[in-house]
């Protein structure tokens, strides 16, 4: 990969959190060194669906009409981060703290827009023994996953609600989400590293009921979380050899689930996967496989009306290539799938299947500037056989700071 788009992937990993020091505009100030970085992205989307809706964890509706228009933002929503770095004690102690501005505005002069903060924490230790994060930032599983999607900086997938596109979620991997955690990771051993900690506890879903009050197809958890904080934990080894470098990893998260028998109130899901760089070519491959943790949203669509674990798995694959104009082209291909489990029939409007390919042109312009360049094609299945599908092409660009 050449140098320009490593700075871009690189701007998007850290605005992911991976590191609170940024190396965007370094100001000092007294005992810190104050950071201020982010960027900014838009698209021009286009949209034609066909098909029946799919009621429960479909990630796409019916209809035929296409749709086109300028997306808020793509699969990295805009960010402003700042962070902060020093050395008090022995220890080097970070904070981080970010602000992601939506890009779509309603209609009229005072039409707003959609704003989140995703991310507020804080870090303190030393090499020689590791590093504890206290706060919220992105989850510890399929984090990795989603850090190596290629659509982190296009599109993928669209969605009619909220400030970000999809990207690769529920057609891959499950979403790794934004949530309050205290986790360790240790130093870094000759390329191996691990990360493990407690994280907040999700609650059970039914997906109709994220975008509507419409009734359920499964169990919806009595509580904002299960009966214990969820435990999440990864472990990385990274290697280099002459013009060859790579990264294998595995990660999984655990929790128990409120109001279900104790032989289903334990949801999990493990994945392992594995990038390798060499000769201009950029290979991905990743899969997971869990229980009671659903498709796309973590714990959504996970159990049945009668509190059974429904089982899940899927995965994707994933190719790029730098061509000598800079330019990386890439193609990406995976699934989702979601099993039927306890009163569930194979007359269920409940998704068995998201399936999902892309292609996509990625032109450094600049140091910062990058040009985007997709088109998706996405099916759901649902297990009473209705399918639908729709093809998404976009054009934008996004710059990091």
């Amino acid at each position: 990969m050449n140098k320009n788009i490593k700075l871009a992937v690189a701007g998007a990993v850290l605005a992911l959190g991976a590191s609170a020091a940024n190396a965007g505009i370094i100001i000092p100030a007294g005992d810190w060194t104050i950071d201020l970085s982010g960027n900014v992205n838009s698209y021009a989307v286009w949209k034609k669906t066909s098909g029946p809706s799919i009621q429960s964890g479909g990630l796409i509706s019916g209809g035929s009409a296409p749709t086109a228009g300028l997306q808020s933002t793509g699969l990295l929503p805009n960010f402003l981060s700042f962070s902060g770095t020093t050395r008090q004690n022995d220890l080097d102690v970070t904070w981080l703290i970010s602000l992601n501005p939506g890009g779509h505005t309603s209609q009229g002069a005072m039409g707003g827009s959609g704003a989140e903060n995703r991310q507020a924490f804080f870090t303190f230790g030393d090499k020689s023994w590791g590093s504890v994060k206290i706060g919220k930032d992105l989850g510890v599983y399929a984090s990795d996953a989603i850090l190596n999607d290629m659509t982190l900086l296009g599109v993928g997938a669209p969605t009619a609600t909220g400030t970000t596109t999809l990207g690769r979620i529920g057609t891959g991997f499950q979403y790794a989400d934004w949530k309050q955690q205290i986790t360790y990771t240790t130093p870094n051993f000759n390329g191996f590293q691990a990360t493990a900690g407690i994280t907040q506890a999700w609650g059970t879903l039914d997906s109709k009921d994220i975008y509507s009050s419409a009734g359920t197809n499964s169990y919806v958890s009595g509580k904002k979380g299960g009966a214990s904080n969820a435990f999440e934990g990864k472990a990385s080894y990274s290697f280099a050899a002459n013009d060859v470098t790579g990264k294998i990893w595995v990660s999984g998260i655990t929790q128990k689930i409120d109001g279900v028998e104790q032989s289903d109130n334990q949801a999990w899901s493990a994945d392992i996967g594995a990038n390798l760089k060499v000769a201009g070519f950029d290979l991905t491959g990743y899969y997971y496989g869990g229980e009671g943790t659903g498709t796309t949203i973590m714990f959504s669509d996970g159990y049945s009306v009668d509190k059974k674990k429904r089982d899940v798995d899927g995965g994707y694959v994933q190719a790029k290539y730098t061509l000598p104009t800079k330019t990386v082209a890439g193609i990406s291909w995976g699934q989702s799938n979601l099993d039927r489990a306890g009163s569930d029939t194979a007359s269920a409007a409940l998704v068995k299947t998201n399936e999902m390919t892309t292609i996509g042109l990625y032109h450094p312009l600049t140091k910062h500037v990058n040009l985007v360049a997709e088109y998706s094609h996405l099916t759901s299945e649902a297990q009473n056989g209705n399918t639908n599908q729709t093809n998404t092409g976009s054009l934008g660009g996004i710059l990091f700071f």
